[in-house]
């Protein structure tokens, strides 16, 4: 299976039946500019149709998991309808994929995941946490409704309160409380997170494949009816919520944030 078209910073190593997906932006923690956006969506395909893997690990480079959304883009998407448009039918495209990929999916979460890092480690099968990291999904502190995961994941794998708690109020849930509340199934040191990763992703590729394919497929049966149910409201919402006063204020924030940026830096640079 030849994975070289992706994004640039979308990385797939082969490891015997083991693909580990690194998402390689590790200057912006990982996020999600437009080229990584598609990649990772496009990734999930190719790995069902790559007839040789078994199990994906899914990580980032760097320090952080991934931090989600691309601060430019947020700007854009207040002030461009076509590039939101666009963005929000993306966003979707890659919630479905991942929950109809076959292939056991491990999240290695080596630091922060936040925004729509945090969907793709809670939409994984099996989280392994660095006890540094974190979950966090902050859309409702910036004023767009949590419409990327959350509210389609976060119900089935912990209670009803405890997703309203973290997708309403934007709270860390660090490894620890993460575990407890059933986001992630292993809490490893930090310089072990990849390692432990692949050894369940390995256990996960020596069981008989058609059997562990359509189990993962009749599990996640309940994640896409939820996703049926949730995800086109809940993005149309987001979609709208971009254009309100209080995206408005947020992004005049980031622009003067940027513009102190600039006005401080050297001449040089």
């Amino acid at each position: 299976m030849d994975y070289s078209d992706l994004a640039p910073d979308l990385l797939v190593e082969v490891d015997g039946p083991l693909r580990i997906v690194t998402m390689n932006r590790p200057d912006a923690l990982n996020s999600f500019d437009d080229a990584l956006h598609v990649g990772m969506r496009r990734v999930w395909d190719l790995l069902v149709d790559d007839e040789d893997a078994r199990a994906v690990v899914l990580t980032g480079a760097g320090r952080a998991f991934s931090a989600g959304g691309h601060v430019p883009n947020f700007i854009r998407n207040h002030h461009d309808p076509v590039a939101r448009r666009r963005d929000i039918r993306e966003g979707e495209r890659l919630v479905r994929a991942m929950l109809s990929c076959e292939l056991p999916v491990v999240a290695a979460v080596n630091g922060p995941a936040v925004g729509l890092g945090c969907s793709l480690a809670t939409m994984s099968d099996f989280v392994v946490m660095s006890e540094d990291a974190f979950l966090s999904d902050p859309h409702v502190n910036i004023g767009l409704v949590a419409g990327d995961g959350g509210a389609v994941t976060w119900p089935w794998l912990t209670s009803m309160l405890t997703a309203k708690e973290f997708l309403l109020l934007g709270d860390r849930l660090h490894a620890a409380e993460a575990a407890r509340a059933g986001l992630c199934n292993r809490v490893v040191p930090a310089g072990e997170v990849l390692e432990t990763a692949k050894a369940f992703a390995h256990r996960f590729a020596e069981l008989p494949a058609q059997s562990v394919r359509d189990t993962k497929r009749a599990l996640n049966m309940h994640l896409l009816d939820s996703a049926n149910n949730v995800l086109n409201f809940a993005l149309a919402a987001e979609h709208e919520s971009f254009g309100t006063d209080d995206i408005k204020a947020r992004v005049a924030q980031f622009l003067a944030k940027d513009g102190k940026k600039s006005t401080d830096a050297p001449a040089t640079q």
